[in-house]
C-alpha cells in the first residue's frame, strides 16, 4: 500500500454515475484541477452492509462540503450498472437512492491498484494461468486532494470500519484553514480555533495560551 500524500493523485479517465442516475464514460478528477478541492473515497462494494452507511452519511454532509468548494466523489470495483441499480433502490431497502455525488466505477481495478487501496493483487499459478490473491476489492481509502491536484491527507481503513464523515470535513477546514492564513492547525483543531506559527515561538505562545 502507497503513501500518496504530498504526491499529485493519480489520474484516470472511466465510467461514473452522476447525479445519482446518469452514466458518464469518461469521468476524472482532472475536470477539478485549478477549481475545486476534492474529497474522493473508495468503498469495498455495492449492495452490501457498511458502504451504504457511508454514503448516505457523505451525501448527508454534500451541503457543507459543497459550501466549501469541495467536490466529493466515492468509487469502488464495480460497474457502472450495478452502481446505477444501487442508486435506484430506496434506502428502506439497503439501497442508496438519493445519493447525488458521483461514483466511479473502477471494474478494471486499475484505479484502486494507482491508490494503493487494492485488496489483493494478480499472481500465476503453477500452470501460468493468472490467478487473483485476495478479494480484488476496494479497501476503505479517502484522499483530500487539493486544486493543484495533490494529495494532502489520506486515510485507508479495512472493510469493517466505516468512517467518520464528520472527521473528513474538518481536515478539509484544516486544510483550508491552512491555505488561507497560513498558519499550522494543532491537534484537535476545529473551525473556528485559533491556529499557531509554525515556528518555535508560535508553538511556545500557543501552548501557553492553551
Amino acid at each position: 500500500m502507497s503513501v500518496l500524500v504530498g504526491k499529485k493523485a493519480p489520474s484516470f479517465s472511466a465510467p461514473a454515475v452522476v447525479n445519482g442516475h446518469e452514466i458518464v464514460e469518461n469521468f476524472s478528477l482532472d475536470q477539478y484541477i485549478g477549481k475545486n478541492h476534492v474529497l474522493f473515497f473508495f468503498y469495498p462494494k455495492d449492495f452490501t452492509f457498511v458502504c451504504p452507511s457511508e454514503l448516505h452519511a457523505f451525501q448527508s454532509k454534500l451541503e457543507e462540503f459543497e459550501a466549501r468548494g469541495v467536490k466529493v466523489v466515492a468509487c469502488s470495483t464495480d460497474t457502472e450498472e450495478s452502481h446505477w441499480a444501487w442508486l435506484q433502490t430506496p434506502k428502506n431497502k439497503g439501497g442508496i437512492e438519493g445519493v447525488k455525488y458521483p461514483i466511479v466505477a473502477d471494474s478494471a481495478k486499475t484505479i484502486s491498484e494507482a491508490f494503493g487501496v487494492l485488496a489483493g493483487e494478480y499472481d500465476f499459478d503453477m500452470e501460468g494461468k493468472m490467478v487473483a490473491n485476495g478479494p480484488m476489492i476496494a479497501y476503505r481509502g479517502l484522499f483530500l486532494i487539493d486544486k493543484e491536484g495533490t494529495v494532502m491527507h489520506q486515510l485507508v481503513n479495512m472493510f469493517p470500519l466505516g468512517r467518520n464523515v464528520d472527521e473528513a470535513l474538518r481536515m478539509v477546514d484544516a486544510l483550508q484553514f491552512f491555505e488561507n492564513n497560513g498558519e499550522v492547525c494543532p491537534a484537535n483543531w476545529n473551525k473556528g480555533e485559533a491556529g499557531m506559527k509554525a515556528t518555535f515561538e508560535g508553538v511556545a505562545e500557543y501552548l501557553s495560551a492553551n
